[in-house]
């Protein structure tokens, strides 16, 4: 998988009222296929009573899995424009479902491509459109007379401590950017003058927004 992609922190719901007709944008990150199928026929079975619930997903590290469906709409107005909502924004891993409750008045061609787009947009946003961006987890195990000097070194530098650990050493857990790993064992190899232990633990796409990761 890429080292960066787009896609979306975690559920996300919202809605608005288009000429008396409800839409309600759900979307969800997914790991499968399966899981957007699951996810799909949850809020069908949530709203079985419901005018339309249409869908799109798109899966797979280079998106080559894309579905949608129209769900009784004109053809072309409702999955397709959801589906282009998620291609736009350049997200991956997500599935989106915009419900319709219809309110008496029909929208037209034109009406049904904005509402859907809109319905999807506004799901999508709830859930926080993030990137996934891929670090190395790293144990560095430094005495305690340089705690100081690298505690501060980190913070200043802005990486991502999950967590420290106090035994007869200090044991920091911090997450490095994928193409920073390098450079950073250098720096923390000199600024130690070698006597720190680094040690790596696995890797993760984490969810950074702005700069700022989100848990």
């Amino acid at each position: 998988m890429d080292n960066i992609y787009r896609t979306i922190h975690g559920y996300g719901e919202d809605e608005i009222i288009i000429n008396k007709s409800r839409f309600i944008g759900y979307a969800m990150p997914i790991e499968s296929e399966k899981e957007a199928l699951d996810f799909i026929e949850k809020i069908k079975t949530k709203h079985r009573d419901a005018t339309h619930n249409v869908y799109a997903y798109v899966y797979g590290e280079d998106s080559n899995i894309q579905r949608f469906s129209d769900d009784g709409e004109p053809s072309g107005t409702a999955g397709i424009p959801a589906l282009e909502v998620i291609k736009k924004e350049d997200l991956r891993n997500v599935a989106v479902v915009v419900t319709r409750y219809f309110g008496g008045i029909k929208l037209g061609t034109g009406g049904l491509i904005r509402a859907y787009t809109k319905g999807a947009k506004i799901g999508l946003e709830s859930g926080m459109i993030i990137e996934k961006v891929l670090h190395h987890k790293l144990k560095i195990r430094i005495e305690y007379t340089l705690y100081g000097m690298i505690e501060n070194y980190l913070m200043t530098k802005g990486y991502i401590v999950e967590d420290t650990v106090y035994d007869e050493a200090v044991n920091i857990y911090v997450y490095i950017e994928f193409s920073q790993v390098d450079s950073f064992k250098n720096t923390i190899t000199d600024l130690t003058s070698g006597n720190a232990i680094i040690e790596y633990i696995n890797e993760e796409h984490l969810s950074i927004k702005d700069g700022r990761w989100i848990k």
